[in-house]
């Protein structure tokens, strides 16, 4: 009986080890495909539709952008965003906007304050940001720049960006194109203040606009066409 208990046993072990080594093989994990490498970020100077360009400056060199007040993104300063992946950075410089007036500096009246606030918007009217600028103006020193191609001495025009904010704006990945639009000026003197918000009047001013992104991965070559078989011999 012990005898034929070990055969027993010895036939079971042998038919689980048996059992063990049927199983199949498995099967290797596909390694994912690798992502194409990204280009370098890009940061440049952007494609932009100005409604009313104040001008260049004389010692910058920049152009100088009014921006007008109103409701409809289509009526502002409008900025254009190439092909990107992931959230792009707006930069620009933020100004207000002086009347110079030499007998008003001789009479000791030129001094003024402002506060203009523009919004970042999508072309669908909705707000991403707003910017602020304040600034004081007492004397010509405080001008940013005067703009060449006015009737003024030297041949400048009277109207100047005085003050800089320099404004950083994050856009969401989606969007292709932002407009920059004014909400209201106030605007205070010696003889009172008012604040300016009827559509259509510029109340700010920008300069120096850029654009940092990430532009989006370069696209697979074609596959090559398969190669076609010979035409059938004809009988």
């Amino acid at each position: 009986m012990t005898r034929m208990w070990a055969i027993a046993l010895a036939l079971a072990a042998t038919g689980g080890v048996s059992a063990q080594t049927r199983r199949p093989p498995a099967k290797p994990v596909a390694k994912p495909a690798a992502k194409p490498a990204l280009p370098p970020r890009e940061k440049a100077a952007p494609a932009m539709m100005c409604p009313a360009i104040l001008g260049e400056g004389v010692a910058s060199k920049l152009t100088f952008c009014d921006v007008l007040t109103g409701e409809d993104p289509m009526a502002g300063v409008l900025i254009s965003i190439p092909p990107h992946t992931g959230p792009v950075t707006l930069t620009f410089n933020l100004h207000n906007r002086h009347t110079y007036s030499e007998e008003q500096m001789k009479a000791n009246r030129a001094f003024a304050r402002y506060t203009a606030t523009i919004g970042v918007l999508t072309m669908d009217n909705h707000l991403i940001s707003r910017a602020v600028v304040q600034s004081e103006f007492r004397n010509a020193s405080d001008l940013v720049d005067r703009i060449g191609g006015g009737a003024g001495p030297g041949g400048v025009k009277a109207v100047a960006p005085t003050g800089t904010e320099a404004v950083s704006i994050t856009i969401p990945e989606e969007e292709n194109e932002v407009s920059l639009l004014g909400e209201k000026l106030t605007a205070e003197r010696l003889d009172g203040s008012a604040t300016y918000s009827s559509p259509g009047r510029p109340v700010a001013v920008i300069s120096n606009v850029m654009i940092d992104y990430q532009p989006p991965p370069p696209s697979p070559p074609p596959k090559p066409a398969g190669r076609r078989g010979a035409p059938p011999k004809s009988r």
